[in-house]
């Protein structure tokens, strides 16, 4: 067994409630309500601006999108390679948004997010290199990120199919939310490259990252278990 320092403890505690700063007045509950899925409910024709603004929101507050991202962008070293994972991610995420909501894919929202749990639960396994050491094999990460953003963005999806979304306008609004959850993600992967990097400087131990992946699986199983818990509930 590995030993994980105190101080390295300290440190994965200290980044993860930094990642859980972004959302934590919505944890569990990231959907959209209140005056916002009144708007979307009561109004009609093309607002640019209204639905950027949303889909901006809904990914800043979206925990379990960005605790996976966050998984993805763990041990890359280089802004070439955060590109491509990102681009691969929102190319996936983009495609199953729009076109899930235009063709009125139904999922179940329970399940899918369960889904979202488990790819966190992935990306903290894989960083933690437990594919090459149980099962011999080297996970493809460029693929499994694209599959991942399609099960991401149905889970966007579902949020947008509980609204009475007017047809007028519709893929022109579903085009600016998507911009707008696009925006959303550079905003909250600047913050969390900026994270990763104070963190780095402070402590470069293994021990680290293998804490901090550990914690972060723990949290995509709590993330799966909660959702499935009202899958079966309800």
């Amino acid at each position: 067994m590995i030993p994980i320092s105190p101080l390295s403890l300290r440190f994965s505690q200290i980044i993860i409630c930094a990642l859980l700063g972004i959302f934590a007045s919505s944890i569990f509950a990231h959907g959209i309500s209140g005056g916002d899925a009144r708007f979307l409910n009561q109004n009609e024709g093309f607002h640019f601006f209204i639905y950027l603004y949303l889909g901006a929101k809904h990914m800043v507050t979206g925990y379990d999108h960005l605790l996976f991202l966050f998984g993805v962008i763990f041990y890359l070293t280089t802004l070439r390679s955060v590109a491509l994972y990102v681009s691969l991610f929102a190319l996936g995420h983009s495609i199953t948004l729009i076109f899930g909501v235009l063709t009125d894919i139904q999922v179940n929202v329970y399940i899918i997010d369960a889904i979202i749990g488990l790819s966190v639960v992935y990306k903290a396994f894989d960083n933690l290199g437990g594919f090459e050491r149980f099962f011999g094999i080297s996970a493809n990460n460029r693929s499994a990120v694209f599959i991942f953003g399609l099960f991401h963005g149905f889970g966007l999806a579902t949020k947008l199919q509980e609204m009475t979304l007017s047809e007028n306008g519709l893929l022109a609004n579903l085009l600016s939310f998507n911009l707008g959850v696009e925006l959303g993600q550079i905003m909250a992967l600047i913050y969390l490259l900026l994270l990763l990097s104070i963190s780095q400087r402070i402590t470069d131990k293994p021990v680290f990252g293998i804490s901090v992946n550990i914690i972060l699986m723990a949290g995509g199983f709590s993330l799966t278990s909660y959702q499935l818990a009202h899958y079966f509930a309800a």
